[in-house]
């Protein structure tokens, strides 16, 4: 088996590559990338299953987020073409059809997380309206035949909603996000490194500030091998989607080949490691924070009002503190997770329009596309918020299966097919990303038929 650091040739016949502010810059955006609905979700199913388990998902989530992202990197930079993104990668290695099938493949593995971060940004945003600003209207609650619900007493029972119509503050705010990603690449990466800033801080922050509330009976409570190894099999899919950065990787590589050129993947492999050990040193002790400070009933209870767990938080805890900046931390992780997926979903759907026009010997101007593709965005977005489904729902049905093909299975496949990637085969690291992608994909399936 091949090592795999790089070989000593390898490092003579390349140049040195220092660490510069535009790394920085990367790294930040690919974490704000990872950090959102999947982080602020991650406790209330990792932490359903007890605190032992959550230890094993500590320990195997960095391998499994590093490697999987960094094979897909270099997939991306294995093209021959300078500016070949992954929707044309997939075509030169592959062909048109399989190209074709990747590229739709890529585009609903993004598309869907897209539409939960609508949810996700209109629930937090309501949620404190609501309970922290106390702006609301009392409605009757609707059994499923739609009578009024009421009370042993026979009281009618009213539920709070937010004083801003639900369609109108939805629309705000996906309006105020998209418009950062239509100011282009520049605005997203200034306003992603000043939104990340602030929200490491006051993750570490929280994440301490929670101990006081730890529940260490939490330790004590160790459950069967088979129960043990089951949870961690069946969290694996909310794993993936938490640490998943892959929507942003397609751009990350590209921009890095144009600046780096042979040596984009050396560069790559560099970012993403530093970006790996960032998130699971900050995400994991704050995920573990959250789980001890809350008992499973509580965890149960935010997976059932499908709120972020800060959110959660801010409603049940007396602080002034977690009251008002777990919102916002929800808030600033929900934005900042958006740019990154919105990109690599916009580039997915381009790809497959374009592919589908090229096909049929048919062109369509740019404006027209990208035009096209912001309304279609937009409105369903949109729609979907409005409609308010189960977010944890749509990360295990929708998302999970696409995503561990895409970023585990599809980079691995090329590197034992693609003649260009030959110089990473054979390593022990293929056989561990492929061996989690199949147990993701089986405990989503799993899930679905139990």
């Amino acid at each position: 088996m091949q090592k795999d650091a790089i070989t000593t040739k390898d490092t003579a016949t390349t140049k040195s590559l220092p660490w510069t502010r535009q790394d920085t810059t990367w790294m930040l955006s690919l974490f704000g990338t990872a950090v959102g609905a999947g982080i602020l979700f991650l406790p209330i199913n990792a932490g359903m299953g007890g605190f032992w388990p959550l230890m094993m998902m500590v320990a195997i989530i960095g391998p499994m987020t590093y490697l999987a992202h960094r094979g897909l990197s270099r997939f991306v930079c294995s093209s021959s073409k300078p500016g070949s993104d992954i929707t044309h990668v997939v075509e030169e290695h592959f062909g048109v059809g399989a190209g074709k099938a990747i590229t739709l493949l890529y585009f609903f593995a993004i598309y869907p997380i897209v539409l939960i971060y609508g949810v996700g940004i209109t629930n937090t945003v309501e949620s404190f309206i609501v309970n922290q600003l106390n702006i609301f209207v009392e409605v009757p609650r609707l059994a499923a035949d739609g009578a009024p619900m009421l009370t042993d007493a026979g009281v009618q029972i009213m539920d709070k909603v937010s004083g801003v119509p639900r369609w109108l503050l939805s629309g705000g705010l996906i309006v105020a996000m998209m418009s950062v990603m239509v100011a282009g690449e520049k605005m997203m990466l200034k306003v992603t490194q000043l939104l990340v800033y602030p929200l490491v801080a006051i993750l570490a922050f929280m994440s301490f500030y929670l101990i006081p509330d730890w529940k260490m009976d939490a330790l004590q409570v160790v459950p069967p091998v088979g129960d043990f190894l089951g949870t961690v099999w069946l969290t694996i899919p909310v794993l993936i989607f938490a640490f998943n950065h892959s929507p942003a990787i397609s751009q990350f590589s590209v921009s890095l080949k144009r600046e780096h050129g042979v040596n984009a993947a050396r560069k790559a492999d560099v970012i993403l490691r530093n970006t790996t050990l960032m998130l699971v040193g900050f995400v994991m002790m704050f995920v573990i924070s959250c789980v001890l400070s809350l008992s499973p009933a509580q965890l149960a209870e935010a997976k059932e009002l499908n709120l972020p767990i800060l959110s959660y938080l801010a409603n049940v805890h007396n602080s002034g503190f977690v009251s008002y900046f777990g919102p916002f931390i929800a808030f600033v992780a929900i934005v900042s997770s958006f740019f990154g997926h919105y990109m690599g979903a916009t580039e997915g759907m381009k790809g497959i329009i374009n592919k589908q026009l090229r096909s049929a010997n048919k062109q369509v101007s740019e404006s027209k596309l990208d035009k096209f593709i912001l309304g279609f965005m937009f409105f369903t977005i949109w729609g979907v918020a409005i409609i308010n489904p189960s977010i944890l729902g749509m990360i295990e049905a929708l998302g999970g299966p696409i995503i561990a093909a895409i970023l585990y299975l599809m980079p691995m496949y090329a590197i034992h097919k693609v003649p260009a990637l030959a110089p990473y085969r054979g390593r022990i690291s293929n056989i561990f990303v492929v061996v989690a992608g199949l147990l993701a994909m089986t405990a989503i399936l799993f899930g679905l038929l139990s």
